[in-house]
């Protein structure tokens, strides 16, 4: 699959007054830019894949985006601390080539508006964790690493990160802001227990992949990545979301982003059962309600981090008893709460889920 159309290339859709106003100010940004020095990079993100097997070809999903990075900055200086806000101040480079080797093959796309790459590129690479080469016109190669999935592999886990692994209270707009563009990960907390969890779910299930699934924004891979990294967590892909103005609508929607993430993992690993683990802070017991009774055979167990009174007010969410009745599907026995990793961890020793 690639970001080139193939074929007659048809009409486009017109973009939302918002998304073309972002393009507007965006080019005349770009050309300032460009004009001081600046030149194109490529920043990689983590990807994913599987690997070959007699009846399907392997293939690797490639995530990245071009900007414009300045030439040299300072050397010799460098950053301690990188503050959430710095990682917003970007330039995307939107419609550029991009060439991808994989696996000893090479190919060729074209990032779209907001200068993301993400494309299927097929690569028979071995289970485990590998590399692939991105590089923009005369920029610099970079290594994007990817975990290529065992095709043996039954068992996987999908995680919200806010609220879930990382306190953050991200709904509530003040602090939301704070903790986006001021506050780097060292200020961040770990919820209680999740990683060891996590690690001992790994264990007990060898090549289980781990995907963290976020509505925030890719600008903040890097942070994410450190912190996970920082407090332990198993090393896994982000599937972000691109922010600010879409070509359709003003915002982009969160919960569209995890149901179709969702969707699109239970149909590219059909063989693995997922665990689901998120947060009643706000809509992941919904959202994994769905997915269960759509895809019942993709589905483990859930695992919700039961926020405390405070934390759900924090959170944005005023739960009742009625509403909490609401968001337990029918098939309550796969359906775990607990306030921490440590009490969900001991809802699943003492089942037979996995």
């Amino acid at each position: 699959m690639s970001l080139i159309p193939e074929g007659a290339p048809s009409a486009p859709l017109p973009l939302h007054r918002a998304a073309r106003i972002e393009d507007a100010i965006h080019n005349v940004i770009e050309r300032r830019l460009r004009r001081r020095g600046w030149t194109v990079a490529v920043t990689a993100y983590t990807g994913y894949g599987a690997s070959a097997t007699p009846d399907e070809p392997g293939w690797v999903r490639v995530l990245g985006r071009v900007l414009l990075a300045r030439v040299d900055p300072k050397p010799g200086k460098r950053l301690k601390k990188l503050r959430g806000w710095r990682s917003f101040a970007t330039v995307s480079v939107k419609d550029a080539l991009v060439q991808i080797e994989a696996g000893g093959s090479t190919c060729e796309v074209m990032c779209d508006r907001g200068g993301f790459v993400d494309t299927v590129v097929e690569a028979d690479l071995a289970p485990g964790w590998g590399t692939v080469t991105l590089r923009s016109g005369d920029s610099d190669p970079v290594e994007a690493p990817v975990r290529i999935v065992d095709p043996a592999a039954t068992f996987g886990i999908i995680s919200d990160i806010d609220d879930t692994v990382m306190v953050t209270a991200l709904p509530r707009p003040l602090l939301a802001a704070w903790n986006t563009f001021v506050l780097d990960e060292h200020a961040r907390n770990s919820v209680p227990g999740m990683a060891v969890l996590y690690e001992r779910l790994v264990n007990a299930n060898p090549g289980a992949p781990v995907f963290y699934l976020s509505t925030g924004a890719w600008n903040v891979a890097a942070t994410l990545t450190r912190f996970l990294s920082r407090h332990l967590y198993p090393a896994g892909p982000l599937l972000l979301t691109d922010w600010g103005p879409q070509p359709d609508r003003f915002f982009r929607s969160g919960q569209a982003h995890k149901r179709a993430s969702l969707d699109r993992l239970a149909q590219e690993f059909p063989n693995i059962r997922w665990l689901l683990v998120g947060d009643d802070g706000q809509h992941d017991p919904e959202i994994y309600a769905e997915f269960v009774a759509e895809h019942p055979d993709s589905v483990a167990a859930v695992a919700i981090r039961h926020l405390s009174p405070t934390q759900a007010v924090l959170a944005g969410a005023f739960p009742s008893p009625s509403d909490s009745s609401k968001r337990v599907p029918s098939d309550a026995q796969r359906w775990l709460n607990a306030p921490d990793g440590a009490g969900l961890w001991r809802l699943l020793r003492d089942t037979e889920i996995l």
